[in-house]
C-alpha cells in the first residue's frame, strides 16, 4: 500500500528553507486502522492524551482548540507535573501510549531537564511544564480567544 505524501516548505528565523514530508492517507485515499480519518484521528488522539496525563496525575489539563488559528495542528494540550521528575514521567508514558496507540513516534524537546516538555504528536501539541514555569509563561492566555466586554477588548 503506497502512502501518498505532502510537502511543506516553511522558512526559518534565518531565511533558510525547510522540506518536511507528512503521510496524509494511503495510495487509495483510505487511512491506517490505527488513526482512521483525519479528523476522527485528531479526536482520538486529542482523547488518549487526555486519559494518558489524566493516568500519570498530571494537574491542571487544559485542552484548547487551535484549529484555524495555526498550521502547528488541531488542538494544543497544556498540563503541569508537581516536579521535574514528574513532568519527565508523565511524557515518557504519554509518548509511549502515543507509539502503542499507531500513532508514530512524536516529536519532543525538552525531556532532559523536565522543566517544559513539548510533544508534537501532529494534530495535538502537548506542552508539559512544572507549576512555575508553566505560571512564567501563561501559554494559555496566548492561545485564548480574546474577550470583549463594554466595547473593550479583555
Amino acid at each position: 500500500m503506497k502512502r501518498a505524501t505532502v510537502v511543506g516548505l516553511f522558512r526559518t528565523r534565518k531565511g533558510t528553507t525547510l522540506r518536511t514530508e507528512h503521510a496524509k492517507g494511503n495510495a487509495e485515499g483510505g487511512f491506517s486502522k490505527a488513526t482512521g480519518s483525519g479528523e476522527q484521528a485528531a479526536l482520538r488522539q486529542l482523547e488518549l492524551v487526555r486519559d494518558s496525563l489524566a493516568d500519570s496525575k498530571a494537574e491542571d489539563i487544559v485542552a484548547i482548540d487551535i484549529a484555524g488559528k495555526s498550521a502547528l495542528g488541531d488542538h494544543m494540550v497544556v498540563a503541569s507535573g508537581r516536579s521535574s521528575r514528574h513532568v519527565a514521567s508523565i511524557c515518557d508514558r504519554l509518548i509511549s501510549d502515543l507509539k502503542d496507540a499507531g500513532f508514530g513516534n512524536p516529536r519532543v524537546e525538552g525531556l532532559a531537564t523536565g522543566d517544559w516538555v513539548l510533544i508534537d504528536a501532529g494534530d495535538v501539541i502537548i506542552h508539559v511544564f512544572r507549576p512555575e514555569i508553566r505560571e512564567f509563561y501563561n501559554i494559555e492566555k496566548m492561545w485564548q480567544t480574546p474577550e470583549i466586554e463594554d466595547g473593550k477588548l479583555h
